[in-house]
């Protein structure tokens, strides 16, 4: 096996790449915003539903791979692929339950639907579903926690995994035993989008550290967020604060919220992407929180799938 396509169905984008198996690097890729949710709504339109709901995701994902075939030149006949994320929720392509956690690092007992390929789709499949607690759960982070730990550490450790929705999860003897989601990045697109404090942010291209630095603070000091958040309007008003540093302070504001229930806690593993990763890197270091270890999420991802692909066929 040289090769296996590497498909991150989230619920606003799509991701396949192509993957070399000898060291895991990525051949080519193709990305997009058919996320979960635009791809079941255009599928929810489609004139009289002509393809059920698995063969309309399924063909959108052969389309690509067609798409790839064609830019290098090569034969993806037989190729596997392994699909995680959103695609095995209510929205996306089949809809498989959550595995309770806890469950294995290795990913041994997580919950997969297996298709085999054939004549019109030659490519085996590994749909990997989430996982929930009594009452949390996640879609796709669980195949970055399978591609970034192993089962030689068996103490505590906790992983914090930025986004949208960002995740502390919680390991113990080889186990995920729990893990908290915090809306961290919805909350903060929210109010400095759609609210009366999008009046008072612009996205500042010249980060300002001190007053991110000074949001952090605030964030963690136990005010109420509320009320810390309303400053960010009169910061404005009362020239504290240009539109940009309020852009900072914000951000700012609900990271330190967020981390501050890892004080006093294990060093944490940080698993995220460059961007958003620099900024919890800034904020650990305010709140005198030392990290373990900084991980990439992207090849996390694709480690993670190849450990389910080889353990499966």
């Amino acid at each position: 096996m040289a090769y296996f396509f590497s498909c991150d169905w989230g619920t606003s984008a799509f991701r396949l790449r192509l993957i070399h198996t000898a060291d895991l690097s990525i051949v080519t890729e193709i990305s997009n915003s058919a996320g979960c949710a635009n791809t079941n709504q255009e599928w929810l339109k489609a004139p009289n539903q002509k393809y059920g709901r698995y063969t309309y995701y399924k063909n959108l994902i052969a389309s690509h791979i067609q798409d790839i075939k064609q830019r290098l030149h090569i034969e993806t006949e037989h190729i596997p692929l392994v699909i995680s994320g959103m695609a095995s929720s209510t929205i996306g392509m089949v809809n498989l339950p959550y595995k309770e956690a806890p469950f294995l690092i290795n990913g041994t007992d997580l919950i997969t639907e297996i298709v085999k390929e054939t004549e019109s789709f030659p490519h085996n499949t590994i749909i990997i579903s989430g996982v929930k607690t009594a009452e949390d759960v996640m879609r796709g982070e669980e195949t970055k926690l399978i591609g970034c730990l192993n089962n030689d550490n068996e103490t505590e450790q906790i992983i914090v995994l930025p986004g949208t929705h960002a995740k502390h999860v919680y390991i113990k003897q080889n186990q995920v035993t729990g893990f908290k989601t915090y809306m961290t990045g919805e909350f903060f697109n929210l109010l400095s989008q759609k609210s009366i404090l999008s009046l008072s942010v612009k996205e500042n291209r010249d980060f300002d550290r001190p007053v991110f630095e000074a949001g952090v603070t605030e964030g963690a000091s136990g005010n109420n967020i509320l009320h810390s958040a309303f400053l960010v309007r009169t910061n404005l008003l009362l020239n504290k604060y240009t539109p940009g540093q309020n852009f900072d302070y914000l951000s700012g504001l609900f990271l330190g919220f967020e981390l501050k229930d890892l004080i006093g806690l294990p060093e944490p593993i940080l698993l995220g992407d460059e961007k958003l990763g620099d900024l919890y890197q800034k904020a650990f270091k305010v709140l005198g929180i030392k990290l373990c270890q900084i991980i990439n999420a992207d090849e996390a991802l694709i480690k993670g799938q190849y450990k389910l692909l080889v353990k499966t066929f």
